[in-house]
């Protein structure tokens, strides 16, 4: 049984960070492994609760007690297979996912620091590969059924694995020229390095799934053609139209970017010297957006902004800033906004923040400012009130807090409007709703039957555990549409939501 005294004589410790100074210079992980001693110190903290509210947090349902006494014993064979059991690719979750598991520990109710699940996740997924690799499982005889997956991202990859291990022939379209999504180009290399990606598209195509590249579907390939040649076809195509100002003067100028397009130029850069070619970041019609000696401002507060600012630090930027509309966050937890267990408003530090750079809170960009050929040369900022009326956010600008920051580059990452509107959705038959995502009926199809959606996608941008629990999800929708033998695991239906406070 756990060790009730745990978290009484250990307390909350992470792996220290690799040096700043040394890991700007390059683009690997941040993080180094954790040594075997601490992490299974660190789980033994977990007090398997009676009622388990990391599951709750968690969509995809993760048996967060039974690996962390398992990694507590020494017992790693079986913490993976535990771990496997209700996630794909914990190596991707365990780098990227927020955890919202480690808000709803029971010792943040006591007034303690949660349990590092997501440190001992990542070490559960390497120890996979340490102790003989990613094992492909592939099925002994096919149902003479197939799926299209149009999308690789981790909704895509995870449905795609889900079917092929229930014996259905799986094949994943992507109009990129790699797979992976946002995992391949979306994340920067010292968050995820792409070779873990590989080690599982290595095993998915062990265990049948096919993949086709360079395929816009709705273009290369109708989707008649493609029902043609499958018999259900899972969309899971993410939410990659950035929110833009259009409204804000000045927008036009070059330099002002859409901050996934620093990124994606960027991944390729990394990609490419990987591979041993030389590229330079630029953008699709050859445009540079390489951030080297330029200042720097990334508008947004979140994920990608974050994001943003650790490849402007490795570009070698001259200076960074980052602009939030809203207020500095509490550092802890405020009960009566955020009671236990839902996740919380905080301050939330990235190891970005620790390199360099200035944020800016209660701001917001007035104009870009011209520099007389075009060009952008700063941006026009004040500082404002923001307050929510009738349901919607009102903005006010503070007389007199006007001010100019240099910026030679600026980075849009203020969110997203839902999946892109691309041919395939009208060929297919199926509309954006007004927040741009893709409606599910409770069976996971869409409007279109045999047609199903996954992901971020149907969500709206979310956690890439959302999209992986609901690839596994679609897939068993799709599975039972096929007439299947049996259930796949199925850890949220549509209509589910992350938890709040009513």
């Amino acid at each position: 049984m756990p060790d009730p005294n745990g978290f009484l004589r250990y307390e909350r410790r992470l792996p220290a960070r690799r040096p700043v100074a040394v890991r700007i210079t390059d683009w690997r992980e941040v993080y180094p492994p954790a040594g075997e001693e601490l992490i299974r110190e660190q789980a033994t903290r977990c007090m398997d609760c009676g009622i388990p509210f990391c599951h709750d947090g968690c969509p995809l349902g993760n048996r967060i007690p039974d690996w962390n006494d398992l990694v507590r014993t020494g017992s790693w064979d079986l913490a993976v297979e535990s771990l496997h059991a209700t996630n794909n690719f914990p190596e991707f979750t365990g780098r990227l996912c927020p955890a919202p598991c480690e808000a709803a520990c029971v010792l943040g109710l006591g007034g303690q620091q949660p349990v590092t699940i997501k440190q001992v996740e990542v070490e559960i997924a390497d120890a996979a590969v340490a102790r003989g690799g990613l094992n492909p499982r592939p099925v002994p005889a096919s149902t003479g059924r197939s799926v299209a997956v149009v999308g690789s991202g981790p909704a895509g990859l995870a449905a795609a694995q889900q079917l092929a291990r229930a014996g259905h022939a799986v094949t994943v379209y992507e109009r990129d020229d790699a797979i992976g999504g946002l995992l391949r180009y979306g994340i920067p290399d010292f968050k995820l390095e792409k070779q873990h990606i590989d080690r599982r598209l290595a095993q998915l195509a062990a265990e049948g799934v096919q993949f086709r590249t360079g395929v816009n579907v709705g273009v290369d390939v109708t989707a008649e053609e493609l029902r043609a040649r499958h018999d259900a076809v899972l969309l899971a195509c993410g939410a990659l139209q950035g929110r833009d100002t259009p409204e804000t003067p000045g927008r036009p100028l070059r330099g002002v970017h859409q901050a996934m397009t620093h990124l994606v130029a960027a991944n390729r850069v990394v990609a490419a010297a990987g591979d041993g070619r030389p590229a330079p970041a630029v953008l699709p019609d050859g445009t540079p957006i390489d951030a080297a000696g330029k200042h720097v401002v990334i508008i947004g507060g979140g994920d990608t902004a974050a994001d943003c600012l650790g490849v402007a630090h490795r570009q070698g930027a001259a200076g960074v800033h980052q602009l939030d509309l809203y207020p500095e966050p509490p550092h802890g937890r405020d009960a009566e906004r955020d009671p236990w267990p839902t996740w919380p408003w905080v301050l939330r530090n990235y190891p970005a923040h620790e390199e360099g750079g200035e944020r800016v809170f209660a701001v917001a960009v007035q104009e870009f400012v011209d520099d007389g050929t075009g060009q952008v040369k700063g941006v026009r900022i004040a500082e404002v009130t923001v307050e929510r009326r009738d349901g919607r956010r009102i903005v006010t600008a503070l007389p007199g807090s006007e001010r100019e920051l240099p910026a030679d580059l600026v980075l849009l990452a203020i969110g997203f409007e839902g999946t892109e509107e691309q041919p395939l959705l009208a060929q297919f038959g199926v509309t954006r709703n007004a927040r741009g995502a893709v409606d599910a009926r409770p069976d996971w199809q869409t409007d279109a039957d045999g047609v199903f959606v996954a992901g971020d996608m149907h969500r709206g941008a979310s956690l890439i555990v959302w999209a992986i629990a609901e690839g596994r999800a679609a897939a068993a929708a799709i599975h039972s549409y096929l007439g299947g033998v049996g259930d796949l695991p199925a850890p949220v239906d549509p209509a589910r939501q992350p938890l709040a406070a009513r």
